[in-house]
């Protein structure tokens, strides 16, 4: 068949090179357009976009989607099928052009954690299993009809960074397994109950913050849900402390304010208090400063017991 992809992050870019080597036509690459980024302000380019490049394929990169020049462009295009990795909202004056429709590849088990980060929530809300689903693009952002969907199992040390790559390259099968079940129009179409529906937000700063005064488990799944990017922060001796890895520590109590440091030893770990339980940190980032092991950071800051992350 003849396709268009779009996508724009390292999520999508397994999908369209397993499309690419399959034996469909790649008519066309829509992406965001460039962006500036870093001190310099210099116009960067997605992933998605650089893969394009770099396998000649043909790029589209419009700041409108509604704009009658692109519109028409995908028309002349062609596609039978249009396929969606990680992009934008499509207007209906979009997805509506292939006569086999638009279908996207969603990193969860929908309807459950519909929206911009499944992965994420699925983490920071302590799922052992999430998944992934093809499904046909409809007006309503991720309500379309289901075409397949693979369950994905999630350990209880897994990072979003873990899981997202796993995610990716299994999508990457699921999605070339979906375009090849409606060329043979084999493709079952299933719907979602809407009553089972769970959001999954775009994460924001607020999402990062922790607080101390939850339970150890639920700040540990935070954290692993953040990490490596954006990250989960507290602030520690005025400054933004990111936190990327810790650990529960069992059979401890230790009654007193929360976010508190109950042991500091240079060589070896950093204790903070809960609300519920001990969290042992074991990566962080201070402000400025490069990632690093807690042994590098206590040493280096000298942590005392009864300091406080805020």
């Amino acid at each position: 068949m003849r396709l268009i992809f779009m996508g724009s992050p390292e999520f999508a870019i397994p999908s369209l090179e397993k499309l690419v080597q399959s034996r469909h036509e790649m008519a066309g690459v829509v992406t965001v357009p460039d962006k500036p980024k870093g001190r310099g302000r210099k116009l960067s380019e997605s992933p998605v976009k650089t893969f394009a490049r770099e396998h000649d394929l043909k790029i589209l990169a419009p700041g409108n989607l509604k704009d009658e020049g692109f519109v028409g462009t995908l028309r002349e295009l062609n596609p039978d099928l249009m396929v969606v990795v990680a992009f934008r909202i499509l207007p209906e004056v979009v997805f509506t052009i292939p006569p086999k429709g638009t279908i996207n590849l969603h990193a969860s088990l929908l309807p459950k954690y519909r929206g911009a980060a499944p992965i994420n929530w699925a983490i920071i809300n302590g799922e052992t299993k999430s998944g992934l689903t093809t499904f046909y693009i409809k007006k309503k952002v991720d309500t379309g009809n289901m075409i397949m969907q693979r369950e994905v199992e999630i350990d209880a040390e897994e990072s979003f960074g873990d899981v997202h790559d796993r995610m990716a390259q299994l999508g990457a099968e699921v999605l070339l397994e979906t375009v090849d079940l409606i060329e043979r129009g084999e493709a079952r179409m299933i719907e979602q109950d809407d009553s089972l529906a769970t959001p999954a937000p775009k994460i924001t700063p607020e999402h990062c913050r922790i607080d101390w005064s939850r339970m150890a488990e639920e700040i540990k799944n935070q954290i692993r849900g953040l990490a490596p990017s954006p990250g989960a922060f507290a602030r520690f001796r005025g400054k933004i402390l990111k936190i990327f890895k810790a650990r529960l520590v069992d059979s401890i109590e230790s009654p007193g304010d929360f976010g508190v440091v109950v042991m500091s030893e240079e060589k070896e770990s950093l204790w903070v208090r809960t609300g519920g339980g001990i969290l042992s940190l074991l990566e962080v980032q201070p402000e400025g400063k490069k990632r690093m092991r807690i042994e590098e950071f206590v040493r280096g800051y000298r942590v005392r017991p009864e300091e406080k992350l805020e």
